[in-house]
């Protein structure tokens, strides 16, 4: 079975994409094989993946892109029931071109602020051309860092409306564990009881996705 493939994108830096890449991976890897491909050039993935230690390596194999993503994907899509590619932040580069056109479904983290959400319009225009080659992409917004007991304020529902984008229903909200489970080389998964909230944050989103 050939794998499915997800690319974490967004050109805004500071939007929270390795840690929804990783955390993301970690819960999938609890469904099936995983591989994280680090296409970013800074490396963060490869670099958190890093920090784990010997008694708890991390959940998922990570490998930094070190050619042709397409032909990279390829070689690894028969061996993995998932891929997941941590894109560089920027537009710039072929990179994120070409990991939309490998791929089944893009995230795209944001954060809960209007003008954040504007800062990333340009990537609706670039999944708009990917999808003329691979129609079957699929886009989803995922609202990152949202304050614990805070809604959306009306400003950014209003701002989600006019992105042609689904937005998920379920967020990430604001947690130190996060940050957290980074220094420490983990996933969420990996951080005990206070690891809890946040790995059901992960699962609602992969559930969401996958109906």
């Amino acid at each position: 079975m050939s794998a499915k493939v997800f690319a974490i994108s967004n050109q805004k830096g500071g939007t929270g994409k390795t840690t929804l890449s990783m955390n993301f991976a970690a819960g999938l890897a609890r469904r099936g094989r995983t591989l994280v491909v680090d296409a970013d050039p800074q490396g963060s993935a490869g670099q958190w993946a890093g920090l784990a230690s010997d008694e708890r390596p991390f959940p998922v194999s990570v490998i930094s892109l070190g050619g042709s993503l397409a032909r990279e994907i390829n070689r690894f899509r028969e061996d993995y029931q998932y891929i997941v590619i941590d894109c560089p932040p920027t537009l710039e580069t072929d990179v994120t071109r070409l990991a939309l056109s490998v791929s089944d479904a893009v995230l795209i983290p944001v954060l809960p602020s209007p003008i954040d959400l504007w800062a990333s319009i340009r990537i609706a225009d670039a999944i708009e051309q990917a999808q003329m080659s691979n129609p079957k992409l699929e886009a989803f917004l995922v609202i990152n860092q949202l304050e614990p007991r805070s809604a959306l304020s009306r400003a950014m529902q209003q701002a989600l409306a006019e992105f042609e984008i689904i937005s998920l229903n379920n967020v990430l909200r604001r947690r130190a564990v996060y940050r957290t489970s980074a220094i420490e080389g983990a996933s969420v998964y990996c951080m005990g009881k206070r690891g809890e909230s946040a790995a059901q944050e992960i699962d609602a989103i992969i559930e969401e996705i996958s109906q």
